[in-house]
């Protein structure tokens, strides 16, 4: 049963149903045109030039665009206010470009998350690459400069005259170290410039003839005693032995600290000591307590707790020092042991204590090797601080111990029986107890836990595993439960 038109252009009860319920592809007359040709219905794009009699949007069908019309109208709704068809796509199209605007900072900063994590990873390689390399040197270097010395032994014994020649090398540090900064600085600085800039690790006012008196001298002679005794101890014992307990310095450091500088007291620093203590004496033993042994280990010992001290009083008096002000301070070393040092040596070769028959006779080869390797020592500890972990400088220090070990083996001038040996590894397990850092019981602590957690998640989600697992089966074997009544 047909139905009249009405005055707002609904022509059939169909229209009229259409109009109610939203249809998209609805459009005045719809039911009375919709057998025939699609391709005959115009359609306008909106504008000030299409049709408004019923705000209405029309549009003409290309021949293209029949496939895609006929999975769905193309036809578009009237435009009535917000609720038409183009402002739900526009709304859609904003939602779309706020998600973008909100998505883009988003992935910048998982892309700068990223840049940084790689950039740290690749820090920590590059300083664990250098530290490898820094503690082959720095072993290699001590193990040198302690072999060179028993080679010297065999023609020429002038511990004082070698411990003042090889300090005198110290004066060369400062120059290296400024070569370095000439060659990898982008701002480079003046000679005096860069002097005066390291020199206020004596003060503010920089270095004066008062602080040069009053600071170089103890430090100059601590420095002095210390290779002194070394090479005294390298007389007495082997090389190894005297490595081995030289390493003792760490635990003497740890005293000290703790009874003038008032350190944290750590129950396993007390035990380190304790073993550095056990093994000097177990190496004095070794031997049967013979004269020239305990005489080397005294020597050893000595050069150990002159050694720490030097540290400990270097903490108190000038704290914590950069490269150029460590370099700066081992070269106004050298320099205060050329000036006022000298006449040690001279004294002791007109007394006949250090004897030599001529300057032709000395070997040269030996002590500029000698001196030039302890100068690398000492340039590695300080540049190693730099540029990796400073526990890898102290694990290259006790890897001397194997490798002099190793060459004394090699010449056969060494026999490890049992004491000897479990001496040796005692310091040295000593000295490695020693690098533990000061909250290495919290980290402990940490580490425990979190393995315990992971453990533990683990184990839950195995749980919920063979749980779904079992529901899985019991689905596929059509087992139903039945509630109770």
């Amino acid at each position: 049963m047909d139905v009249k038109a009405a005055p707002n252009g609904v022509a059939t009860i169909e229209d009229r149903i259409l109009r109610i319920t939203g249809y998209y592809g609805y459009y005045p007359g719809y039911s009375s045109q919709k057998s025939t040709s699609r391709s005959s219905v115009t359609r306008c794009k909106p504008g000030p030039n299409c049709p408004s009699s019923h705000s209405s949007i029309s549009r003409q069908l290309s021949p293209l665009s029949v496939t895609e019309d006929s999975a769905a109208p193309i036809l578009e709704l009237q435009s009535r206010g917000s609720s038409g068809v183009c402002g739900r796509r526009v709304e859609r199209q904003n939602r779309s470009g706020d998600d973008g605007a909100q998505n883009h900072p988003e992935s910048s900063s998982q892309e700068n998350g990223l840049k940084a994590r790689c950039l740290s990873c690749t820090s920590v390689v590059l300083k664990t690459i250098w530290g490898l390399l820094i503690i082959l040197s720095v072993s290699s270097s001590w193990v040198g400069t302690t072999q060179i010395v028993k080679i010297t032994y065999k023609n020429f014994y002038c511990p004082f005259f070698m411990t003042w020649f090889s300090t005198n090398w110290n004066i060369m540090f400062f120059p290296v170290y400024y070569s370095g900064h000439l060659a990898t600085a982008q701002e480079k600085q003046s000679p005096m410039k860069k002097f005066r800039e390291c020199s206020r690790i004596f003060g503010e006012d920089g270095l004066t003839l008062k602080l040069f008196l009053k600071r170089t001298a103890p430090f100059s002679i601590l420095w002095t005693l210390t290779n002194y005794l070394y090479l005294l101890a390298l007389k007495k014992l082997t090389a190894t032995d005297v490595s081995a307990l030289f390493c003792c310095n760490k635990a003497f450091v740890f005293l000290l600290s703790w009874i003038v500088l008032k350190d944290r007291f750590m129950g396993v620093r007390i035990v380190a000591a304790i073993m550095a203590i056990t093994g000097i004496v177990m190496m004095a033993y070794a031997d049967n307590f013979h004269a020239d042994s305990i005489i080397g280990v005294a020597f050893a010992v000595g050069s150990a707790s002159t050694s720490a001290l030097y540290k400990v009083l270097f903490k108190m008096f000038l704290g914590s020092a950069n490269f150029g002000e460590a370099a700066h301070f081992v070269s106004t070393l050298g320099f205060f042991n050329l000036i006022f040092i000298s006449f040690t040596p001279i004294i002791l070769y007109f007394t006949k204590v250090e004897h030599w028959s001529s300057f032709a006779a000395l070997p040269w080869g030996c002590l500029c090797g000698m001196a030039g390797l302890w100068l690398a020592f000492n340039i590695l500890v300080n540049v190693g601080v730099v540029l990796t972990y400073p526990i890898l400088i102290s694990i290259g220090t006790v890897l001397s111990v194997p490798g002099n070990a190793a060459v004394d083996l090699l010449k056969q001038e060494v026999i490890f029986n049992v004491v000897r040996l479990a001496a040796t590894i005692i310091i040295c397990i000593g000295f490695l107890l020693m690098l533990l850092p000061e909250e290495w019981d919290e980290i402990t602590l940490r580490f425990i836990n979190s393995l315990k957690e992971k453990k533990s998640e683990e184990h839950v989600e195995d749980l919920t595993d063979v749980s779904v697992h079992l529901r899985s089966r019991s689905r596929v074997n059509g087992t139903v439960s039945l509630p109770l009544a």
